[in-house]
Order: C-alpha cells, then structure tokens, then sequence
C-alpha cells in the first residue's frame, strides 16, 4: 500500500516529515509537497507559468518532492507525473495550526491538498495542530513543536482507513488536534460558522496612502458539537466528515423559480 503526502507548510516543514514517521510503517510514502509556505493559499492551481520539481532529501536519508506552485499543483504532479499507481490513500499535513469551521476552511491550503486527492475517489485526511504561538504559524521549514502525539492519532486514523476505506458520501476528513489532548479519543464534531473574525488593520505608506493587511481574531461563539468548541473548549481530537459536492436542496430551487 502507498500514501501520498502533501501539504501547505512546505516540503522542509516539520509537520510533514511527522506525518511521514506516523504512517511509513503502514505503507510506503511518498512526499509531493510544495517548495515554500503556501498558507491561505486554498485549491488554486497554477495555470499561467511553468511548474518545477525538485528532489530533496529528507532527515531520514528519504527523497521527498518540491514543486514550484501550490499543495493542488503538488498533488496533481504527485498523481499524474510522480507515482506510477494511485495511492491507497493521502495525507494532507501536518499542519502547524488549526483548520476548522466553514468560512475559512475553503481558504486553507492544507485542505486544498486534500480536496484535489479526494475528488479522485482517494481516501484522504487533512490534520492540523493547533499551536499556541501565532509566530510560528506561518514559518518555513523546521520549528520546534511536539507532533509526538498528532502523529499517533493520525497512525491510529490512517490504519482504520487502510483497512476500511471511508463510509459512503465521505470524501474526506478533516482532523484537528488540541494543543492541550485531554484523552486519545477521536470527538466526531461538525464544522463550526467561523475559524476567525476579520480585522483589517489600515496603515499609511511614507508617501502617506494607504494599505491594508487582513488579521483576526480567534472566533470565539462556537456551540458544542462544532470542531470549534470540541478543540479549544474541549480540548478533543476532532474529526469532521466532508463531502467535495456542494450541491444544496434542488428541488427548493425549481419550486422557488416557479
């Protein structure tokens, strides 16, 4: 059996090589990731420039793949130039903070990794850590975080999906692990409204117009039951279930065109 392993932080980010020491005695691995920090960056492929891809070798002597663009220009490259079969499922992560709740998860490139493998009909897990330091979220390369216990609930994950594939109308799951685990359970959890509240932070140039950097603050009116709460209220491992169709109610649609 094969895994593909992508992600948005990098292919010299800690978090990935994690994912890769969690599940190489499962199966065999192979990392396509991009070549720097790709945060924010969501299911964008590139379309108007030429990709390229580089080996590089990892801490355990292993070659792994760097591609110049996004996590789905790496996963299209990894299915449909690199490995010479489908692999029997991926892995999209570790991501260095969390992935949750509905208005943001579109823009994360972690789970546009996942979205792309997914929508071949591959089993796929998006995992993401929440961390405590904001100053680390968006780094290139190694950073000093403990994915010791990340890496055993994504083991303990990617073993059941090895074994029995994900339940129908399941495309793909989203995890997101505690900073602070208060067990080694899996809380299944739906998404939540929102992953932050915009700030936008308005400043002036030495020529004194204007420019703008987009922040936020953490959302904080989740409800129990939403991936929200259970991880930073509950402090639980969260599982979300996502299906990549969209599609809403059609037969409200007709019946309101009337």
């Amino acid at each position: 059996m094969k895994a593909l392993i992508s992600n948005d932080d990098g292919i010299t980010a800690s978090g990935i090589f994690a994912a890769k020491k969690a599940v190489e005695n499962l199966c065999d691995t192979c990392i396509v990731a991009p070549e720097i920090q790709q945060s924010g960056i969501g299911h964008a492929l590139t379309l108007f420039e030429p990709l390229r891809v580089n080996e590089y070798t990892l801490k355990d002597g292993s070659v792994g793949y760097g591609v110049s663009g996004t996590p789905t220009d790496a996963v299209t490259l990894g299915l449909f130039e690199i490995l010479d079969e489908t692999p029997d499922i991926m892995i999209s992560g570790i991501n260095t903070g969390f992935n949750i709740g509905q208005a943001e998860l579109t823009t994360s490139g972690t789970l546009g990794a996942a979205i792309e493998a997914a929508s071949f009909g591959i089993p796929t897990i998006a995992i993401s850590l929440e961390v405590d330091r904001d100053d680390i979220k968006f780094e290139n390369g190694e950073i000093e975080i403990d994915f010791d216990f990340a890496g055993k609930m994504l083991k303990k994950l990617a073993e059941i999906v090895l074994r029995k594939g994900l339940p129908d109308g399941i495309d793909l799951l989203n995890v997101n692990i505690p900073a602070n685990p208060i067990n080694e359970e899996f809380e299944v959890a739906k998404l939540g409204k929102r992953m932050y509240t915009p700030i936008i932070h308005k400043r002036r140039d030495p020529r004194g117009k204007p420019y703008y950097w987009i922040g936020g603050e953490p959302y904080d009116s989740d409800v129990p039951g939403s991936d929200g709460y259970e991880l930073r209220k509950a402090h639980k491992t969260t599982v979300t279930p996502l299906k990549i169709d969209l599609t809403s109610d059609i037969s409200s649609l007709k019946e309101w065109l009337k």
